[in-house]
């Protein structure tokens, strides 16, 4: 197949028809770290993706580009992991005042910047 036909597989195939995340919220920014080696046979190919892309941590939107997948099959597949305790979650630093700490203006614009040369 090539990539003009689309996925094989429907997203909610993939998630058994779950929209929500079993375990997590998963911000966007959140990163995600596997935290064993998955012994379990079942686990979905899809997870398996997910397990060999956070040997490092890596953000839930980093995951859902890298593996080409909804954003909302990525949290639920994520949040099956995180309840079978082979990933752990990160979530931002949050000041009760203004919310989720942030990165400067000036470093995210130069992230804007940097992708658009792309």
């Amino acid at each position: 197949m090539d990539s003009d036909a689309g996925p094989v597989v429907r997203p909610y195939a993939v998630t058994g028809g779950r929209a929500k995340p079993a375990a997590g919220a998963f911000d966007l920014v959140a990163f995600v770290v596997r935290r064993a080696d998955p012994e379990d046979p079942n686990l979905l190919p899809e997870q398996r993706a997910i397990l060999a892309r956070t040997s490092e941590p890596v953000s839930v939107a980093e995951l859902a580009s890298h593996l080409d997948l909804a954003l909302g099959v990525v949290r639920v597949l994520l949040g099956d992991l995180l309840q079978q305790g082979l990933i752990e979650m990160h979530e931002p630093e949050y000041d009760q005042s203004v919310g989720p700490l942030r990165p400067d203006d000036r470093i995210l614009k130069a992230v804007v910047n940097g992708l658009r040369a792309l």
